[in-house]
């Protein structure tokens, strides 16, 4: 479609007090006069009957192109709209009339100016067009892992009528679970050990027509993307030689579910490598498979154990993080060694008892228990006796003295570590394939082949083998975890249609791992499903834009498949970036990110955000009505400029506001662009980021903040004040931080003048 085929039509609101506040006649003037549009029409409201009246004159008018200049566009519903018409929605509510005084010359200024920068926007969007492969894309589900977590991921999606495939690399599915001897409480009283389970549940993904199982078998290779992940099954050498391939397929989304290994703190131990000091993990499948518990040295009945919580409450560095389940572990298995014989004593030593939720009823349950002694303590020293068994001398406990204690056996808390890729080899391998394309030398291209080979293999990236050019498994966040987002959508991963679930994603038990493993079924279904419709997924979730590619105009510097949060670009020998479009998360960092501008969606480009900044009235210095660009990102800071005039905080009448869809999508010739326009000072604002709040596309926040550097030094050239670029971070709950924000800025702006470029 374009321009000339297009009409566009404005809607200019007058409830909520905006006729009070504001010319309504100037403003349709802007939009007659100005921009000459065909249909403008003031309504007395933009939300329920006066929406459906708006729907009703768009379809009557034949509208293409529509503004709406009234409420948030956070206030509408994604499907208020008719699919085949383009909306834009200008909020002179939140954002001028009630942070700004109503009848003043600026308010005026400021909603005219928001008119003119959203008509400007309107009129270069192009209608979405979804991607649509050559290929049908494929709806199966890929489960990784056959423990407790894959098993029900894997069932659950078959009972929502999709076919999976299930890979488990030992012979025998249940992992750890089929281990146990037995199980937490799950039911009313919370008091009781419970059987796992684990049998039933095999016997019924076995036994389901929907799933097809692989045992003894690994993903070789995966390579695609949601929809058209093609996988090759390879041998886990139990029965077949290693590395061999089994079978090709293609599914649609990946559930990892690899589980976790057992920490082993006794290394760090002066006595760790002692006779009869063992893992839970140890002690459980003792029980699980004798029926009772004998020391491994002698095959002597125990009679009491000493049970070491924290990495042995020892003094040492503690743990990162707490593995979830230990505590309740060694609750657990003192009710073993109790149930056995009612004579046995158990001593459980502790940093901090943990039993979330229901689960203290089962602490207390142990706590009633007269053969159950607890106690919060140090352990200072654990040597052999006379009788071969152990004296333990524990510090500092709540009993407030030192005490003494002789026990047949020591069991440790083995915390829990993520079966998935070692973070440091998957960044190292991702730096390889870039100096194997781009080294400085011949030499240096071969020294980079030669270590991706060898990474391939290399324990820590055996995981998923992604072929991505960041490398072959997901990334990992502080603790190895492969999740994606502490806050914000923790469900997710950095790659498009795999998700992490169970014990892999984070520390959890049986219980919980059902519960987290339905959650990744539903997603990987929610990803087929909006996949084959072009739609994006979380967080820009439904939108059908995608990017596309100027080929003939790249320079193959590589800085978008570098920089790409979500790993959608490969690249070829050359370093040519290759799309994998269903992979984006339309984030458009990879638009900031080109230096040649040669990436753009439909609906969100470049040029596009450099018309709306130009849009803008800029008045003369004479006028002393300074101007300031504020680049908000529309998950957090958009928000919070809501909230902010929701609360009516006072705002400033010299910004104008342009949300974009990441401050990591920035392009720098924004900057250039505000400045040439007269703009005298630019305030980027965006999400928090770094590992306790991330940026909602994980780097963008983090990447501003290196292109604001780089933009100032352009200033630098232009032989501007550097102070006239601000970067903000803010949570959207942080609000009111914004009314000191703009006030200071705009005291900076008198301080040190108006943008010497005005007026030329």
């Amino acid at each position: 479609m374009t321009e000339s085929e297009d009409k566009i039509g404005v809607f200019i609101c007058t409830g909520y007090g905006l006729a009070e506040a504001l010319d309504i006649d100037a403003l349709c003037a802007v939009a007659t006069d100005e921009f000459k549009v065909p249909f403008c029409k003031t309504v007395d409201s933009c939300e329920g009957p006066g929406l459906d009246a708006i729907n009703a004159d768009i379809s009557a008018e034949g509208l293409t192109k529509v503004v709406i200049a009234g409420i948030s566009p956070r206030r509408y519903a994604d499907n208020a709209f008719p699919d085949d018409v383009i909306v834009e929605m200008v909020g002179l509510r939140e954002q001028v009339i009630w942070v700004l005084p109503p009848g003043e010359e600026d308010t005026q200024m400021a909603a005219e100016d928001y008119l003119r920068m959203y008509l400007t926007k309107v009129r270069e969007m192009l209608p979405l067009v979804p991607f649509d492969p050559e290929v049908e894309l494929d709806r199966t589900i890929l489960v990784v892992g056959g423990g407790i977590a894959g098993l029900t991921a894997a069932r659950e999606a078959a009972e929502s009528g999709f076919q999976v495939r299930l890979v488990e690399k030992s012979d025998q599915l249940g992992g750890w679970l089929a281990k146990q001897h037995r199980s937490f409480p799950t039911r009313p009283p919370y008091r009781d050990l419970e059987e796992t389970g684990i049998g039933e549940l095999i016997e019924a993904v076995e036994a389901h027509s929907g799933i097809t199982v692989h045992t003894a078998a690994t993903t070789g290779e995966i390579v695609g993307a949601p929809g058209l992940f093609d996988v090759t099954l390879t041998s886990s050498g139990n029965g077949k030689p290693a590395g061999e391939t089994l079978e090709q397929f293609r599914v649609g989304a990946i559930i990892q579910a690899t589980g976790w290994k057992p920490n082993d703190p006794r290394g760090d131990l002066s006595w760790g490598d002692l006779d009869d000091v063992i893992l839970n993990v140890d002690l459980e499948a003792m029980v699980k498979e004798e029926g009772k518990i004998t020391r491994p040295s002698d095959g002597k009945e125990v009679k009491s154990i000493a049970f070491l919580q924290c990495g042995g409450c020892v003094g040492l560095e503690p743990p990162a993080y707490c593995s979830s389940i230990c505590c309740m572990t060694s609750l657990k298995q003192a009710m073993y060694l109790r149930e056995g014989d009612e004579d046995a004593k158990a001593f459980i030593f502790y940093e901090f008892m943990r039993t979330p939720g229901l689960y203290e009823e089962f602490y207390r349950k142990a706590q009633d228990d007269p053969g159950i002694f607890l106690t919060r303590g140090e352990i200072s020293e654990v040597t052999r006796n006379g009788s071969g068994n152990f004296t333990l001398r524990a510090r500092d406990t709540m009993l407030g003295e030192d005490i003494e204690v002789q026990v047949d056996l020591v069991v440790m808390a083995a915390g829990m570590a993520p079966n998935a890729a070692d973070g440091e080899a998957i960044r190292t391998l991702g730096d390889a394939r870039v100096t194997m394309v781009d080294g400085d030398s011949e030499q240096k291209k071969e020294e980079a082949a030669q270590l991706v080979e060898d990474l391939k293999h290399h324990e820590g990236t055996e995981i998923l083998n992604l072929v991505y050019r960041q490398g072959p498994d997901l990334p990992a966040l502080e603790y190895g975890f492969p999740d994606s987002h502490f806050i914000c959508f923790p469900y997710e991963s950095r790659r498009t249609g795999i998700y992490p679930t169970g014990a892999v994603r984070e520390p959890v038990d049986g219980a919980g791992s059902i519960d987290d493993a339905t959650g990744a079924a539903l997603k990987a279904i929610q990803c087929i499903e909006m996949t084959s419709r072009g739609e994006a997924l979380h967080p820009r979730a439904g939108d059908r834009s995608y990017p596309e590619f100027q080929m003939s105009r790249c320079t193959k510097c590589k800085r978008c498949t570098e920089e790409c949060p979500f790993g959608m670009l490969n690249e070829d020998v050359e370093g040519t970036p290759l799309l994998q479009e269903t992979r984006c998360r339309r984030c458009g960092i990879c638009l900031g990110a080109c230096p040649e501008r040669i990436i753009s969606f439909r609906d969100y480009s470049v040029h596009m955000i450099g018309s709306m900044i130009k849009a803008v009235n800029v008045p003369d210095e004479w006028d002393e009505k300074p101007r300031v660009l504020v680049l908000a990102c529309e998950n957090d800071a958009f928000p919070a400029l809501d909230l902010m005039g929701e609360h009516r905080l006072k705002g400033s009448p010299w910004i104008r506001v342009v949300p974009i869809r990441c401050l990591g999508s920035m392009n720098n010739v924004w900057i250039t662009d505000a400045m040439s326009a007269g703009y005298d000072g630019v305030i980027l604002l965006g999400c928090k980021y770094g590992d306790d709040y991330q940026c909602h596309f994980i780097t963008g926040s983090e990447l501003a903040s290196v292109r604001q550097k780089n933009a100032r030094e352009k200033l630098e050239q232009m032989a501007m004040d550097l102070e006239r670029i601000e970067l903000h971070e803010l949570a959207i709950d942080e609000f009111r931080q914004l009314p000191g924000i703009f006030e200071k800025f705009d005291e900076l702006i008198e301080e040190i003048g108006y943008n010497p470029f005005k007026g030329m």
